[in-house]
């Protein structure tokens, strides 16, 4: 099968400690994120620099700053959800975080699934509590600040 669900689909915010590869990633502890409704979207976007010839009235476009977004993470809210407290104190920092997000997608049960990690500032921790016959949500804002290291799924060993 060469597509997934996102079902069964999780996310994990771990320290502070700063990480820049995979093994530095995958020696982080890591708490789950629970409850998660919507886990967002992340990858990088390419910044247009855009110039305008005069000789030929013709616009040319340059790639500029890569930009990895920021994953808007929904969740019911759990006020005893370990991941859901350790996020919401993130929020009260200035302090990048790792994150680790492990999709659903192994082939069969002799691989892995996909592992990605990142590192972000918990920008937001808002509540929606909505209407009367509505699940209580939480929406994190996490801004990416690096580049996505993505672990494909691979064989297990």
């Amino acid at each position: 099968m060469t597509i997934a669900s996102a079902a069964g689909a999780k996310i994990y915010i771990g320290t502070t400690v700063p990480a820049s590869n995979e093994t530095a990633f995958a020696a982080d502890i890591y708490v789950e994120i629970k409850e998660i409704e919507d886990l967002g979207e992340l990858g990088d976007e390419s910044e247009a620099i855009n110039f305008a010839s005069l000789g030929d009235a013709r616009v040319r476009k340059l790639k500029g700053a890569r930009d990895a977004g920021t994953l808007v993470l929904v969740v019911g809210r759990d006020p005893l959800d370990l991941g859901q407290i350790a996020a919401k104190a993130a929020e009260k920092t200035s302090f990048e975080y790792n994150f680790k997000i492990v999709a659903n997608d192994a082939p069969d049960a002799d691989h892995t699934s996909s592992i990605y990690y990142f590192r972000g500032l918990v920008m937001s921790a808002r509540d929606n509590y909505g209407q009367q016959n509505n699940v209580v949500r939480t929406t994190f804002n996490i801004g990416i600040n690096t580049a996505i290291i993505e672990v494909p799924a691979e064989e297990e060993a």
